[in-house]
This record gives structure tokens, C-alpha cells and sequence, in this order.
């Protein structure tokens, strides 16, 4: 049997805050409220992309983005012209604006260009070697007074931050959330090295991106994950043993409990890969069983069904 869309409600209001957020992106100017010259972001996916169009966008800074893939710098530059044409169309902004917010975000495969700027915000998956070998890295290419930030949303900050010799009270996490231009929240994380002072400069850049910073201690899954990603779980280990079915259980946390997306839709849009990942960091580091992945959830992620980005999760998005 074909499965159907998602239970969500979410899609018209995500597309009004997005147009809403696009506009009043050109009707004000953060510049100067942030003390950042120019933005480093690595990593040209989703969430890269993101963070570099927001923070062109709201806070008005310049951009270098930065990936080692020339696919994925190709895709970031149709999307970022394809965004910015359709605002233009939807009269959200003028040409000229648009040719403006194209022209501060820079991309480029060039790592070594990372000294170019004062704050960098690594957004690559959540794999805690390749992390640290780029915050060693950023730690020897980078001015001594740059700003080193990580989007993790649920390895230790503090063992990031250790990799970063000499550089270790310069490393925070500032955890966006998906999609960027849409969501407000954005975790701050300190990890034990983390000094009072890049805490603030990472809220100022955040706030004048038009986000609302929570901050949080360096523990497992931080605030946002510790709470969703185990939610997310218990649904799936209920559709496992046969408690409800995809379609109950989406129904009635959208409809019985206000919830504005089902736990099973809401999987496949972050990526069951990464509710993996992030099950497996809280298990690990907490070595509490109510954090034990479910078997599901391993199997459809060894089958490749990683949710929307693959076609296939839960949902059927092939069509």
C-alpha cells in the first residue's frame, strides 16, 4: 500500500513566518549590534545554508561558505538564487536587494580562507572525530580573538572545545534549529572551557539574526534533544510493538494533543539518521535504558529511509 503524506499543519504558517522574516530582513539593519566583521559557516547543507542565509539576511553580515564538496556548494547557490528570485517575485524584496543578500554570501571549497573570519559556525553531520579535526584545525587558521562555534545538536561541547588547543574558551555551540529561516529558538552551550564573554558575543550574533537564544550546560542532547528526540523515539518503539498504527499515532498528538506535526512526520523531516545519532549520544554518555534506540528506527536506517531528504521514511515522498 502506497503510504500517504504526513500528518502536519505546520506548512502555510512556515511559509508566511519564512515570506514575513524575508521581509523585514531589508527593512532594518543589524550591522554594528554584533561586532562580527564576517561569518564563517562549514558545512553547505541544509543547516549551513541556512545560517549563512539568515545571517545575511537579518543580521546583515557578510558570509564566506565554506564545504569540501563542489556539489553541494552548486545546490547552496541555485537555492540561494532560486530563494531570493522568488521573494523578488513575490515582491518581498526588490531586484537590487536580492543581488545585494547573493553578493554577501561568498562559497568557496578553500578551508584555509576560514582566517578570513571573526566568528565561524561549523553546521557538518554529527560525527564527534570529524568535529574535532576541523576545531584543531580552526584553531591553528584562525585570529586568537575569533569565535569558534559548533550547530551540534548533541555532542559534548567541552570534548569539541578539547580539540581547539590553546583556543578552548573561544568554543560554544549555538544549536539552530530546522528549518533555520523559520524556526526562533536557537541553544546556546557552554562547555566547561567556555568563557562568559564568547557566550555573549554568540547571543548577540544570534539575537541579531532574529533568534531567541536559550542557554544550556554541557549535558547530553542539551535542552531541545534531551526532551524531542526521545519523544520521537517512544512513538517509533509504538508503532513497533504494535501500540497504534503511523497514522493513529501522528493523529493523535496533532490532533488530541496540539502538537502542530506527528512524531513520525516530524522524524522523517529532521532525518532518522540523525534521531539515531542522537539517540545513540544520549544512551552512551547516559547509560540509561530509556534512551536505547529503537530496533526499528536501526533497521530503516540500515535500509537507507532516512525520511524526506532520501524519499522514504515513514512517509512516501517520492511523488
Amino acid at each position: 500500500m502506497k503510504m500517504i503524506s504526513p500528518v502536519v499543519t505546520t506548512r502555510p504558517r512556515m511559509i508566511r513566518t519564512l515570506n514575513h522574516l524575508c521581509f523585514r530582513g531589508f527593512q532594518t539593519s543589524a550591522a554594528g549590534r554584533h561586532q562580527v566583521e564576517r561569518l564563517g559557516v562549514i558545512g553547505a547543507g541544509q543547516m549551513g545554508f541556512g545560517i549563512a542565509y539568515v545571517a545575511a539576511m537579518r543580521a546583515r553580515v557578510p558570509v564566506l561558505l565554506i564545504d569540501n564538496s563542489a556539489e553541494s556548494l552548486a545546490k547552496a547557490g541555485k537555492f540561494l538564487k532560486k530563494l531570493s528570485e522568488k521573494d523578488v517575485a513575490k515582491g518581498k524584496m526588490t531586484g537590487e536587494q536580492a543581488e545585494e543578500l547573493r553578493g554577501m554570501i561568498e562559497m568557496t571549497d578553500e578551508f584555509s580562507r576560514v582566517g578570513q573570519c571573526d566568528f565561524v559556525i561549523e553546521a557538518v553531520p554529527e560525527i564527534a572525530s570529524l568535529k574535532q579535526q576541523i576545531f584543531a584545525e580552526l584553531a591553528m587558521s584562525t585570529a586568537a580573538d575569533a569565535t569558534l562555534a559548533t550547530n551540534t545538536s548533541s555532542i559534548s561541547i567541552t570534548k569539541i572545545a578539547a580539540a581547539a588547543k590553546g583556543r578552548e574558551d573561544r568554543v560554544v555551540a549555538t544549536h539552530f534549529m530546522n528549518p533555520v529561516p523559520v524556526q526562533r529558538g536557537v541553544e546556546i552551550i557552554r562547555g566547561l572551557q567556555t568563557s562568559d564573554a564568547t557566550v555573549e558575543r554568540a547571543e548577540a550574533l544570534v539575537k541579531a539574526m532574529g533568534k531567541l537564544a536559550s542557554v544550556s550546560e554541557d549535558r547530553a542532547g542539551f535542552l531541545a534533544n534531551r526532551v524531542l528526540i526521545p519523544y520521537i523515539n517512544e512513538a517509533i518503539l509504538c508503532l513497533e510493538n504494535g501500540t497504534g498504527t503511523r497514522d493513529g499515532i501522528d493523529s493523535i498528538m496533532v490532533n488530541g494533543c496540539a502538537m502542530p506535526m506527528g512524531p513520525l512526520a516530524l522524524a522523517d523531516f529532521i532525518g532518522l539518521d540523525t534521531c539515531l545519532s542522537i539517540m545513540n549520544v544520549l544512551f552512551e554518555e547516559t547509560q540509561d535504558s530509556k534512551y536505547r534506540a529503537s530496533a526499528l528506527l536501526r533497521r530503516m536506517v540500515e535500509a537507507g529511509w532516512l525520511g524526506k531528504k532520501t524519499g522514504r521514511g515513514f512517509y512516501d515522498y517520492s511523488s
